[in-house]
């Protein structure tokens, strides 16, 4: 079984020489065109995905705890899940099961 092909990311200077266009009279780009180089950049970023999300599908708030019943993680532990590194990722898996059920 082969990996499937990713697409290419795109060299950031290409993003940015792509945003470029025409900018004000000082040389400074528009605040159009920095919007428009930020929306490349976080398009051309790649998260890690080598550690599996602990969610099973039960995604439920505990008041009393803030934790979620199926995972035992904070809200903003799920919402950070994507960005975090696989190092990170795994410090949290292990602080998992001290959380109890």
């Amino acid at each position: 079984m082969t990996a499937p092909d990713l697409p290419d990311q795109p060299d950031p200077a290409e993003l940015d020489a792509a945003a470029s266009g025409p900018s004000d009279e000082t040389g400074t780009p528009s605040r159009e065109q920095r919007r428009e180089r930020r929306r490349r950049r976080r398009a051309a970023r790649v998260f890690d995905s080598s550690v599996p999300s602990p969610c099973i599908s039960i995604c439920q708030i505990e008041e009393a705890s803030g934790l979620c019943i199926g995972c035992r993680r904070s809200l903003d532990e799920i919402r950070d899940w994507p960005i975090l590194t696989a190092e990170e990722k795994r410090a949290l898996l292990a602080r998992l099961p001290a959380r109890g059920s």
